[in-house]
């Protein structure tokens, strides 16, 4: 397979989907890693929880969506 229709494969779903199984055999991994997360991946991904700073006994703290608050050294609340 030339490097073109690996690059392809990799950036095209819909041209990846064309191709058979034996030409599927033949890619190599993608070299950013898994492009697809299983459901229990999913679940561990903390990139949509929300976070804030306030101010808390004059320190500054950051609090994530269940306003658990921390500095550097120590626990805000």
């Amino acid at each position: 397979m030339r490097n073109i229709d690996i690059i392809r494969a990799w950036k095209d779903p819909e041209y990846r989907l064309s191709l058979s199984e034996a030409e599927k055999a033949l890619l190599p991994d993608h070299p950013a890693g898994i492009i697809e997360l299983t459901d229990d991946e999913m679940g561990a991904v903390a990139g949509g929880l929300m976070a804030q700073t306030m101010t808390v006994n004059n320190k500054i703290c950051c609090c994530d969506s269940v306003d658990i608050c921390w500095t550097a050294s120590s626990l805000c609340t």
